[in-house]
């Protein structure tokens, strides 16, 4: 593993800080955020890109994470480096990133349901909101288990609102608003060419969706498109704004 702190991350990366609040008069209005994820997470650097985006429409903001290629929420569990960090300062919220293929399949899910139930206990005994990152589904679905890129995301979105509802914790529906921007826009790429993980649209979507379940508020016509073309980050402004807050209490924001 590389050992990144203070960087922006371009691999698997443990407590890599992006922009900062400042420390002096207005720092108590700033947002702190803590990422537990995988690549989904520090792939194109999603919290450096959420924050980027939030500062942009004027929230201070401070991010962290801890996100290793394949980690589960299982791992994150066990993981001295994730309990300490969480422990560490007063965090608004700490998002909560499952393996990619994790929540398709039974299996996959109970693991996940115990991995949560323990992570937000702890996270809230630490006086800070959990917040679950609901992925998106593979390109071609999951083929081993029967499934294409529908069914996949059917099976990701119901375990997330599942463990969401048991525990009344919110959920940021990133894979819910990909599904809608590939039915409404097949013409932005949310894919690499491995058919998982993000391209820049997609990374961008997400930090979209964030900027909207955080503040509860639209990302439209924000001035940071972390490099997608203006067009294209219009559309996904509109799309993660609407779908985010015309559905609030299915995803337990309001």
């Amino acid at each position: 593993m590389l050992a990144c702190a203070g960087l922006l991350l371009t691999a698997g990366c443990a407590g890599v800080a992006g922009p900062t609040c400042g420390t002096g008069a207005g720092a108590g209005n700033c947002t702190r955020i803590l990422f537990l994820g995988n690549s989904y997470t520090y792939v194109n650097d999603l919290p450096s890109t959420f924050a980027r985006l939030a500062q942009s429409g004027g929230h201070p903001v401070y991010v962290d994470s801890i996100a290793n290629g394949g980690e589960t929420l299982a791992q994150h569990a066990v993981s001295a480096d994730d309990l300490s960090k969480i422990a560490s300062q007063h965090w608004s919220y700490v998002v909560l990133q499952e393996q990619s293929d994790t929540p398709a399949t039974d299996a996959g899910r109970a693991s996940m349901y115990s991995a949560a139930r323990t992570l937000a206990a702890r996270v809230e005994s630490a006086a800070a909101m959990p917040i679950f990152f609901m992925t998106w589904a593979h390109k071609d679905g999951e083929p081993s288990a029967g499934q294409n890129y529908e069914t996949m995301q059917q099976q990701v979105d119901g375990a997330y609102l599942t463990i969401s509802r048991e525990l009344g914790v919110p959920v940021a529906p990133v894979g819910y608003t990909w599904y809608m921007v590939r039915r409404d826009h097949p013409d932005i790429d949310m894919w690499q060419s491995d058919g998982s993980h993000p391209t820049q649209a997609g990374t961008y979507l997400a930090a979209c969706v964030f900027y909207a379940a955080f503040f509860r508020q639209s990302p439209a016509k924000l001035g940071f498109h972390g490099g997608v073309s203006d067009e294209q980050a219009r559309l996904l402004q509109d799309e993660a704004g609407s779908r985010v807050l015309d559905m609030k209490s299915e995803w337990g924001l309001d």
